[in-house]
C-alpha cells in the first residue's frame, strides 16, 4: 500500500469516526449524519479499491478517474448547500411566525395592564 492510499484511508476513517462521535454526542442530527456517513464510506471504498474508481469512471464516461472524485465532491457540496438552504428557509418562516406571535402577545399584555390601571370595562 502506497503512502497516498494510507493517508487517504486514515483521513476517511477519521471523518467516519468523527461523524459517529458527533451523532453519539447529539451534536449532529441524524438526517445530516446519513449524508456524511454514506459519503465517508464511499470515499473509504474508493480508497481501498482504485479499480472500483476506474470502473465507475469509465462506466459514466469519464476517461480520467480522479475527475470522477471531483465531480462527486461538487455534487456532494451541492446537496449540502440545497439541504442547508431548505433548513434556512424553514427556520426563517418559523422565526417570522414567532415574531408575529410575540408582537400579538405583547399587545394583549400591555392592553390588559392598561385596563387594570384604568379599572375600565375591557
Amino acid at each position: 500500500m502506497d503512502l497516498t492510499k494510507v493517508v487517504s484511508l486514515s483521513i476517511s476513517l477519521t471523518i467516519f469516526f468523527f461523524v459517529v462521535w458527533l451523532i453519539k454526542e447529539r451534536r449532529l442530527r441524524e438526517k445530516y449524519a446519513l449524508l456524511w456517513l454514506f459519503t465517508s464510506l464511499f470515499i473509504i471504498l474508493l480508497t481501498i479499491s482504485r479499480r472500483v474508481l476506474e470502473i465507475t469512471a469509465l462506466s459514466v464516461g469519464i476517461s480520467y478517474p480522479p475527475s470522477l472524485l471531483f465531480l462527486i465532491g461538487v455534487l456532494f457540496l451541492l446537496m449540502v448547500a440545497i439541504g442547508q438552504s431548505v433548513s434556512l428557509s424553514r427556520l426563517s418562516q418559523s422565526n417570522h411566525k414567532l415574531a408575529q406571535e410575540v408582537a400579538l402577545l405583547r399587545k394583549t399584555v400591555t392592553s390588559n395592564i392598561n385596563c387594570k390601571k384604568q379599572q375600565d370595562n375591557c
